[in-house]
């Protein structure tokens, strides 16, 4: 059933900011980290301090993305993707942030986006800072460690699997070749800090819009949560769409505990909801 409160709160607001997270794309098979409560379903994800300075973190970091990148590779928009690109297509969506780093959001159509922690399909020399598909680099590592390219395993997010038990002490990990850098995905890991630059182009978007709206995102983490603490502060209503509680939850005006593409079939089923304002 449509809840009636985010019809007209989408209704209402002419220009909507749109903060997205993990639950907006489970309905594309990548699992999210949080559960209801907003607490971890698995061991928190590697630290960027880890990952580079420790090369065994590296093996199995990167074997375990070797087996789970298929996934995140082969992933296709859902509703919940398609819902929001009609929003941004009738105008009434100054911005849509996300803190998913799978580029769904531009495969279902939307353009007006900011990938706040990166994006997975790219990979970055921390030496050279050259910049290279993730396409190419799965290649590299399966060739060299083609007793792992075949593996099944559960999905992870993030384009991760769950390799527990395993050694990965002799599993082979590229370096750049342009200039035998370390190689990392182009996202901002956790102990890292987002770009000021992409935070202060967000903050710029929000000072336009009128009214603030998450989808998928518990806010747990503070990147995300920060843009909701300022949204308030400037007097901008906040709604979300999220199936557990967020950290945001007495700062919203309501919270719609749906999946995500449920909460927003409305935006596809009745084109007038979203007619240009």
């Amino acid at each position: 059933m449509t809840d009636e409160r985010l019809v007209e709160f989408i209704a209402t607001h002419r220009r909507l900011f749109v903060l997205t997270g993990a639950g907006c794309s489970t309905d594309s098979g990548i699992p999210d980290y949080r559960d209801e409560d907003g607490g971890w379903k698995r061991a928190q994800p590697v630290t960027f301090q880890a990952f580079m300075g420790e090369p065994a973190t590296r093996q199995r970091y990167w074997a375990r993305s070797l087996v789970g990148w298929p996934r995140i590779g082969q992933a296709r928009p859902n509703g919940a993707h398609h819902a929001l690109a009609r929003l941004e297509a009738s105008g009434r969506c100054e911005l849509l942030l996300t803190q998913n780093v799978d580029r769904l959001h531009q495969a279902a159509g939307s353009g007006a986006v900011i990938d706040l922690h990166g994006r997975l399909d790219v990979v970055r020399c921390m030496a050279c800072e050259a910049r290279t598909p993730r396409a190419e680099l799965q290649a590299r590592l399966a060739q060299r460690n083609p007793d792992w390219a075949g593996l099944a395993a559960a999905t992870a997010p993030d384009g991760d699997a769950d390799l527990e038990g395993r050694d990965f002490s002799a599993f082979d990990v590229p370096d750049c070749i342009a200039c035998g850098g370390l190689l990392k995905p182009d996202v901002v890991f956790f102990g890292e800090s987002v770009p000021r630059e992409r935070v202060d182009t967000a903050m710029d978007h929000l000072q336009r819009a009128d009214a603030m709206l998450v989808v998928g995102s518990s806010l747990m983490v503070y990147s995300g949560f920060r843009f909701v603490q300022a949204a308030v502060r400037e007097g901008k209503p906040v709604a979300a769409v999220n199936l557990g509680r967020t950290r945001g939850d007495d700062l919203l005006r309501f919270r719609v505990a749906e999946p995500c593409g449920q909460a927003l079939a409305f935006l596809l089923d009745a084109p007038a909801a979203v007619a240009p304002a």
